[in-house]
């Protein structure tokens, strides 16, 4: 399938503002392309960014019926662009349709309408220091209908805009809740898919300790409350005496993170020690008490490294390297970000340029 391309006219086209905030300004085009069971997927098209039309009753918007994916264009210092680890997205994208009972994306196509659309739109990479271009691609069930079951027509779009830091400190540790009460997910549930109703089933709580001063909700496991899993935008790494990283191995209501797998691909070629595994919350809280945790930081395509300086779990308060960015983070965050700008050698492959 060919990708019918619609521009704006250069005197209508614009470009990255100078100042932006994550998730709030998108740039000038959008892709889509629909499907129905007759057709399948037809009518790709990069046209101007617009509204969607959707009936009242279409069925994304009584049972849930959606996906997502986050990634990102990297504007290198020789002004070139660069993506992420695109492959990865795309492939996860597919694994979440499969989840969730829709259609697969030709995974081809699908990268080719990422790569048209940073071409297009590459006036909006921002060359800003720690800034980059969001990239959202997504997938909603819209067949007209009520009545619990799979749709039959769907809408798979692209859309994109500039980024700074995720979190406002930039690189500065952020404090974080154990949540004691309420869960995100369980095994054998959707928890590993990239889909909105995990992300709904976190408001609740992650509204309620934003009022008392925390960024993030750390989320314990459905069955025990007992062993962690990640939190609320990110996944979650505990580094020991400086060496050792571990992070909760994937149980099936984890989403399986790109840049948590990218940290597990580069730290032993840093010199750190890697270890997947369950992690029980209070021997982690011990072992910040003892001095054993020396660090602790989240990993995310939003906020790339984002250190934890504090928890708050029923009550009482456990502060990691006195609330400071450590190094190991610092380390990571360097080379991962080098990587992604085109500052520091890719012995990955990682990189596609634009």
């Amino acid at each position: 399938m060919t990708i019918k391309i619609q521009s704006l006219n250069p005197e209508k086209r614009q470009s990255c503002p100078e100042e932006f905030s994550f998730g709030v300004t998108f740039s000038d085009h959008m892709f889509t392309q629909e499907f129905d069971q007759d057709k399948g997927w037809h009518n790709a098209l990069i046209s101007p960014y617009h509204s969607l039309v959707l009936e009242p009753s279409a069925a994304v918007f009584h049972y849930s019926q959606e996906i997502f994916e986050g990634l990102k264009a990297y504007r290198k210092p020789s002004g070139g662009i660069n993506l992420f680890r695109p492959t990865e997205n795309v492939k996860r994208f597919n694994r979440s349709a499969k989840r969730m009972v829709m259609p697969e994306v030709d995974e081809n196509l699908h990268l080719e309408a990422i790569k048209a659309l940073v071409y297009l739109d590459q006036d909006w990479v921002p060359a800003q220091e720690g800034s980059s271009l969001y990239i959202r691609p997504t997938m909603i069930a819209t067949s007209p209908k009520l009545g619990l079951g799979a749709s039959s027509n769907y809408s798979h779009f692209i859309i994109a805009g500039p980024a700074g830091s995720y979190f406002e400190g930039g690189l500065s540790p952020i404090s974080v809740y154990v949540a004691d009460e309420y869960r995100r997910a369980v095994k054998g549930g959707v928890g590993e898919a990239k889909t909105g109703g995990n992300y709904a089933a976190s408001l609740y709580a992650s509204e309620d300790v934003i009022k008392l001063g925390y960024s993030q909700v750390l989320w314990l496991d459905a069955i025990e409350g007992r062993y962690i899993e990640e939190v609320g935008a990110m996944n979650i790494c505990f580094v020991y005496e400086g060496k050792k990283i571990y992070t909760p191995s994937l149980s099936g209501s984890i989403l399986p993170g790109i840049t948590r797998d990218s940290i597990l691909k580069l730290a032993p070629t840093l010199g750190y020690e890697i270890a997947e595994q369950r992690l029980d919350i209070e021997q982690i809280l011990a072992d910040i008490d003892s001095g054993k945790i020396t660090e602790v930081f989240g990993c995310g395509t939003a906020a790339v490294i984002s250190p934890v300086g504090k928890f708050s779990f029923k009550g009482n308060e456990y502060v990691i390297n006195n609330n400071q960015t450590g190094a190991v983070a610092k380390h990571l965050y360097d080379e991962l970000t080098g990587i992604q700008y085109g500052t520091r050698e890719d012995k990955f492959g990682w990189i596609e340029a634009i």
